[in-house]
């Protein structure tokens, strides 16, 4: 009897120790399921907050750029309209390089021209198209001056024109 009993408990005791595990599993399984959906959402939203904040920032841009062709064309405001732009952004160049100085805004400016002329002449149409190479030879060449010993820690550029 003694070991019957003894059998019953140890019977019940497993019985009850598999139920809560196996509750616990499935609970655990809900949970983490939950959670993947939760993150799956917040994900989407995100994405499609992102998404919707780029074509903002690209339709924003495109139509500044639109006004600026725009003004450029008109002869006297086009001028005055290409300085001031070209004012504006050396002076935000320069407060990102407080060290810099104009030949240094051109070299940066020539430079980066150089990388995208073929998708600017892309976009023009072939009567008005110029030639790439002539485009080219109108940048000035900039190259990084060696430092001297003696001189500050940030590098100089160097204009030459062709």
């Amino acid at each position: 009897m003694k070991r019957l009993f003894s059998l019953l408990r140890n019977v019940t005791f497993l019985a009850m120790l598999c139920m809560t595990l196996a509750t616990t599993a499935v609970s655990m399984g809900i949970w983490a399921l939950s959670l993947t959906a939760q993150v799956t959402t917040m994900t989407a939203a995100t994405a499609i907050a992102n998404r919707k904040a780029i074509a903002a920032v690209i339709v924003r841009t495109k139509a500044t750029a639109r006004l600026r062709r725009a003004l450029v064309v008109v002869p006297i405001a086009g001028i005055a309209a290409a300085f001031a732009f070209e004012r504006e952004d050396y002076l935000e160049w320069k407060e990102h390089n407080p060290d810099g100085d104009v030949e240094g805004y051109g070299c940066e400016v020539s430079t980066v021209s150089a990388e995208v002329i073929d998708d600017v002449l892309q976009d023009l149409p072939k009567q008005v198209r110029p030639s790439r190479d002539w485009l080219l030879s109108r940048l000035p060449n900039c190259q990084s001056a060696e430092l001297s010993p003696d001189a500050g820690s940030s590098s100089d550029f160097v204009a030459s024109d062709q």
